[in-house]
């Protein structure tokens, strides 16, 4: 009879580590009502799943035909409609839009500090959520070149200071590297701010 696998290296449990990340997370209904600087209302969702013992992260990789962000690694999400009841559903529809995932197979667990970006004027609000693994991705032919699944544990050990350019002016700012995907800008802000928040023992 083979032995039962210890403590440290049974598969995470989901109920467990959706409690976990709830207890480091903000209420949704709370971030959502935070101010941020920006004058277009958006959301993302920040999609998570377990694979053995590690937290998984997705995010979309953007055409290079698009007008604002082309080419740049984000989460799914976009910019709010009047139709959409608030924010947190602005996140579900976007990202059933870009990447396929139903709202009824996100099962939400908390959001992040809302954040600006320069550029464009938004004020992004991101909420989290616990997704199954190996979801056949359906990415928008018009949006998406990219579907990406990364643990959080590699992410977390890349992060850097890099020097970017932008407009023609150099600045250096937190990165994130996985191969050769590049994490910069409003998407490094949260998922710094993700990686802050989940427990020292989840997704590492």
């Amino acid at each position: 009879m083979s032995e039962s696998p210890s403590r440290a290296e049974a598969p995470l449990a989901r109920a467990a580590v959706a409690a976990a990340l709830s207890a480091g997370l903000l209420r949704p209904e709370h971030a959502a009502a935070l101010e941020v600087h920006g004058r277009v209302e958006a959301a993302v969702l920040v999609p998570l799943f377990i694979r053995g013992d590690e937290l998984h992260v997705v995010l979309t990789r953007r055409r290079d035909h698009l007008r604002r962000h082309a080419g740049e690694i984000s989460f799914p999400g976009g910019r709010r409609d009047d139709a959409d009841a608030d924010l947190c559903a602005t996140a579900l529809r976007e990202t059933h839009e870009e990447i396929g995932i139903p709202p009824g197979a996100v099962e939400l667990v908390g959001a992040l500090q809302p954040t600006p970006t320069i550029a464009t004027n938004y004020a992004i609000h991101p909420f989290v959520g616990l997704i199954e693994p190996g979801f056949a991705w359906e990415p928008s032919e018009r949006e998406v070149a990219e579907v990406l699944e990364l643990s959080l544990a590699e992410l977390r050990a890349s992060c850097t200071r890099g020097r970017m350019l932008r407009r023609g002016v150099p600045f250096r700012t937190d990165v994130y590297v996985a191969g050769e995907t590049l994490i910069w800008g409003a998407t490094a802000r949260m998922l710094g701010d993700l990686l802050d928040r989940v427990p020292p023992d989840l997704g590492r």
